[in-house]
């Protein structure tokens, strides 16, 4: 089966997740990805934890279908074997800490004097310049500084993403970059240099937000699950003690949720709640006339009336209940990749096209493809048994 990357190879030195987010699609689409490790213990996100069959949930996720390299870049030999692997890449993607590359004599300049079509991709936290280019970024540190925390949470307390949104973030524009730049090398035979900052891109995802206090007017409340700036929008308690999430987005679902939910057609003109604004402005008391319906009716019921008006609703679901979701199932969205622990679940990435499946492949060991491609760069035994004699590999 060909794929749309099966003729590119791409290196990457990486850690954590913005870095192997990237490269894992870019696998995912074919890439022939080598993912650059420590000897040893290999990349630290292999340490996270160890819920998924022994391995870590993070890392089991944004590393499959790669191959994994040792290599003690302080050792002037591993150094050779990187420039060795760079001079016949396609990509180098790398989230190392900032000025890493650089003092390893991998800065872009010089590499593009080595291989003149090599694409380099910096991921950072705040970008290869600028007065916060050293300082260290941990996801939560950048979703604080990028804004994100201000909006998210409820009026009392802020709440951090339930996952790691800004690496996610970087890890997509890095993906798009050099899905980008590849075309741009299709056109012109060129390389490039992409500088991906962690801060930029969840800046970015926080449009919304960011333009509602333009100018200096006021930043939306944070308002736990519900949405908002328009209402209703969010989580309700129904009788059973269950919850229903449903939302309206127009007058037409208003009039609808009225007459055909709530079955209290006045309340369509009510003048407190005539437009979202007024809605938004009065929300405890109409909160408290939904609550008052819903309170006497079991969460199946409420659904059941929100899908005859034709109002968008959804269930909370739980982690479990999403590995086991029927319309993931319905739609075939699970396969399995090994470990070596054995077999994992692992949810095709999203997009489905009708000339190819992604690839699925195994979760590298540490170091596993290492002899195989020190032989593939023709390195003899004498070579390769030195090199990890020395610690090199």
């Amino acid at each position: 089966m060909t794929l749309p990357l099966d003729h590119i190879t791409v290196v990457s030195l990486e850690h954590a997740i913005a870095a192997p987010f990237c490269t894992r699609q870019l696998a995912d689409l074919g890439a022939r990805v080598i993912k650059v490790e420590r000897p040893g213990a290999g990349d630290f996100a292999r340490a996270y934890d160890s819920r998924a069959k022994g391995l870590a949930s993070h890392f089991v996720w944004v590393n499959r279908s790669k191959e994994s390299l040792t290599l003690d870049l302080k050792q002037p030999a591993a150094l050779d074997v990187l420039r060795e692997l760079l001079a016949q890449a396609d990509v180098l993607v790398q989230n190392l800490a900032p000025g890493a590359t650089a003092r390893m004599g991998l800065d872009y300049e010089t590499l593009q004097s080595l291989n003149p079509r090599l694409i380099v991709c910096d991921i950072s936290g705040y970008g290869g310049d600028g007065p916060y280019r050293d300082k260290k970024a941990y996801d939560l540190l950048i979703q604080s500084e990028a804004g994100y925390l201000s909006v998210t949470g409820t009026p009392d307390t802020m709440c951090k993403s339930g996952n790691s949104i800004a690496d996610i973030a970087a890890g997509m524009y890095a993906y798009s970059n050099v899905l980008a730049a590849l075309a741009y090398r299709e056109k012109t035979g060129q390389g490039s240099h992409i500088d991906v900052s962690m801060l930029e891109s969840l800046v970015e995802w926080m449009g919304f937000p960011m333009y509602y206090a333009y100018d200096g007017a006021e930043p939306p409340p944070r308002s736990a699950a519900a949405h908002a700036t328009i209402y209703p929008y969010g989580p309700f308690p129904a009788g059973d003690g269950n919850t229903v999430m449903f939302g309206l987005q127009n007058e037409r679902e208003w009039k609808a949720f009225c007459d055909e939910v709530m079955r209290m057609p006045e309340l369509a003109t009510d003048a407190r709640f005539a437009s979202n604004g007024l809605r938004n402005a009065h929300r405890d008391e109409l909160r408290a006339l939904i609550l008052d319906v819903f309170g006497a009716m079991t969460a199946a019921e409420v659904v059941d009336r929100l899908e005859q008006a034709r109002i968008a609703n959804a269930r909370v679901s739980t982690m479990a209940q999403v590995w086991d979701h029927p319309q993931l199932r319905a739609r075939d969205r699970l396969r399995t990749v090994g470990t070596s622990r054995g077999d994992i679940a692992a949810m095709l990435p999203p997009g489905t096209s009708n000339r190819y499946q992604p690839r699925m492949d195994p979760i590298p060991d540490v170091g596993q493809d290492t002899e195989a491609i020190l032989r593939r760069l023709g390195r003899s035994d004498a070579d390769i048994q030195a090199l990890r004699a020395s610690g090199a590999v």
